[in-house]
């Protein structure tokens, strides 16, 4: 019995260890080209970065940042991006509520249809729907425009598929209890439903927020000036500025300039973002 005991614990320390390194591994893959760009960004603009000293440049400078703001209006970019992805969550959370409670409390004619079919958007690559959402925007007269950029999203397949799980898990005596009480839908929605819902509402939030923020082909194909143009597409439009050309402290302070936000509030909200994700995952 002790040797079996022995033996266990040996191959779980093993299992740990093998598991540490891996994820310490995995870490360095990320973190190592973002250090390098946050050293880079931090280097004098005449400084080449050819000599193979770029962990050790000194004197450091915020000079490539102040230039960067000075080439291009990210200030407006910012706006744009935060104004497009608040049209977008705010229509999502409705559309994602709405579809997933129907699939979940009600019965209808061809529902499970319909569900696969919400499910099949899931399937479909967002390059295969660029042409027709394109033709369709410039049909409304809508091209280069911030509501252009978030209509494409104002349905979420994996939102809905998300959502409804979590309705399926309430206990139908629950919600029998409700229409017994003569609650009407919306109540049983917003008194029943909702309530244990609301980490998943989170989760999703926090990962469409995410998701919007680094979007980079549908902004860029349907915005053609700044005023539009949201953190993505401004970045790339910085890189074709003649006078950039392959000032490589220069570009890696404005790509900083567009991810760093998002990536600070993530390490102020990741024991909340993480939560989320786990009790979606649970539930």
């Amino acid at each position: 019995m002790s040797g079996n005991v022995m033996g266990g614990g040996w191959r779980a320390r093993l299992g740990r260890s093998v598991l540490y390194i891996t994820t310490f591994a995995l870490a360095l893959v990320w973190a190592v080209p973002m250090a390098w760009a946050v050293v880079a960004s931090l280097r004098p603009p005449t400084d080449p970065l050819g000599r193979g000293d770029v962990w050790f440049a000194f004197p450091l400078t915020l000079e490539n940042y102040t230039r960067a703001l000075a080439l291009a209006p990210f200030g407006q970019y910012y706006v744009n991006t935060i104004v497009v992805i608040l049209m977008i969550l705010a229509v999502q959370m409705v559309t994602i509520t709405l579809a997933a409670f129907a699939f979940a409390h009600f019965n209808f004619p061809g529902k499970r249809a319909i569900f696969y079919l919400v499910l099949l958007q899931l399937m479909i690559p967002t390059t295969a729907l660029l042409a027709p959402n394109f033709a369709t925007i410039r049909a409304l007269g809508l091209f280069d425009t911030r509501l252009a950029i978030a209509i494409p999203y104002f349905g979420s397949a994996f939102g809905t598929f998300l959502l409804r799980q979590v309705f399926l898990d309430i206990p139908r005596d629950l919600v029998d209890a409700g229409v017994m009480d003569g609650c009407r839908w919306w109540q049983l929605l917003r008194h029943i439903y909702l309530p244990p819902a609301v980490p998943t509402l989170i989760a999703f939030g926090l990962s469409s927020t995410a998701w919007h923020w680094n979007e980079f082909l549908w902004p860029l194909v349907i915005t053609n000036s700044d005023q539009a143009r949201p953190l993505t597409a401004g970045l790339v439009r910085f890189t074709q500025l003649g006078e950039i050309g392959a000032q490589w402290a220069l570009l890696s302070a404005a790509t900083l300039i567009v991810i760093l936000p998002l990536f600070v509030v993530f390490l102020f909200f990741q024991k909340r973002f993480i939560q989320s994700f786990v009790y979606s995952g649970i539930k």
